[in-house]
């Protein structure tokens, strides 16, 4: 069995970790109790029913931790302290209660790993969720932009490593690092975009227009909902400094009234982008409306897509593959019929890989 021992530390840094085998409970709890004496630590032991051991103690500048000895040998210790507590003190008592618990366990221990602190409530959120729903801490110095639009929240957070990251409803959509992703969304450099006519739907950071351009399409469709133009120029160059260029238009309109403009008029494109959203993580009934949005989206876009033409989407998580797997499925269901590749790519800042389509009619 193995012991994780953990320090939160809300607004500080500090580090944490522990682990070990089945032991005396009653015996093991004892001979730990010398060392919060020492730190001026008041116990309190809650009933478990029969399952372990659990007590907390509140100490001195707010420290509160918590003991759990589970029946089958795991070990966990968590510490949380306040803003300014002395850190040396802190590693001292980390550092006593490990020495302590492998000298009871006479070295039975197979594990003992400290894990670093979370910093709770800091004035820069540093925690972010993957896809497939890890926690990743970023190393987030500053928050550059936090605006609600009438469609979603919007931030704009600095990494020391990724540059700018674009956070559209607390999902992590594009960083300054992250050419990978527009470049696997435009078709990885396979396709010949001169003179063509290309429809981009989203994608507000700028990136795939800015790309676009440099290939001397015939013109691009652009639909966004908003832009990053002052706070993500690393990504989308000047391009957004004018919503109309030689070769672009950009329409600061929602999508699904245009798109169905264009089938009316029968306007179509060598290339359709889609950079609105990815393929909901959940196939449960609650998430039925975003699928039903995928769908419209999807159908429209193929009924304005030329023959020829080919449609670029990003999936999602390559570890998803139950939604991944809803998706093609539903590509089997449109109005129209069409064949897909994928191909899967490393994001930077997503710290995840990550799925895209080509799609095309049959």
């Amino acid at each position: 069995m193995y012991c994780i021992w953990q320090t939160l530390l809300p607004r500080a840094t500090s580090k944490s970790a522990l682990s070990f085998t089945h032991t005396d409970h009653s015996a093991t709890v004892r001979g730990l109790q010398s060392i919060f004496q020492e730190q001026e630590m008041t116990e309190t032991v809650h009933d478990t029913e029969g399952h372990g051991y659990l007590a907390t103690f509140i100490g001195k500048n707010g420290r509160f931790a918590i003991l759990r000895v589970h029946s089958h040998g795991l070990v966990t210790f968590d510490l949380q302290c306040c803003e300014g507590d002395d850190i040396t003190q802190v590693d001292n008592l980390l550092n006593a209660l490990e020495k302590k618990l492998k000298a009871l366990l006479h070295g039975n221990v197979q594990r003992v790993k400290r894990l670093p602190a979370l910093q709770r409530g800091a004035e820069v959120d540093r925690y972010w969720p993957t896809a497939d729903g890890r926690l990743v801490e970023y190393d987030i110095d500053e928050v550059v932009y936090d605006k609600d639009s009438a469609y979603q929240n919007i931030k704009i957070l600095h990494s020391q490593q990724f540059g700018n990251i674009l956070i559209l409803n607390g999902d992590v959509n594009l960083a300054e690092s992250d050419l990978p992703y527009t470049q696997a969304i435009m078709g990885s450099g396979r396709e010949c975009y001169a003179g063509k006519e290309v429809l981009i739907l989203g994608g507000g950071d700028g990136g795939i227009l800015c790309e676009a351009v440099k290939l001397k399409p015939k013109m691009i469709t652009m639909l966004v909902i908003d832009g990053c133009r002052k706070h993500m120029r690393k990504t989308c160059g000047n391009v957004l400094d004018n919503l109309k260029g030689d070769c672009y238009e950009v329409l600061v309109e929602d999508c699904v009234p245009v798109l169905k403009k264009f089938v009316e008029e029968g306007r179509t494109f060598d290339y359709v982008i889609n950079d609105l959203t990815a393929v909901p993580i959940s196939t449960a009934p609650e998430e039925e409306s975003t699928w039903e949005f995928l769908r419209l989206i999807l159908d429209l876009s193929i009924k304005v897509l030329r023959s020829s033409g080919k449609y670029f989407t990003q999936g999602n998580c390559v570890n998803l593959t139950e939604a991944l797997g809803e998706y093609e499925e539903l590509l089997g269901k449109l109005s129209c019929k069409v064949d897909f590749s994928k191909e899967v790519v490393c994001v930077p800042s997503y710290l995840e890989l990550w799925v895209f389509y080509t799609i095309w009619k049959k």
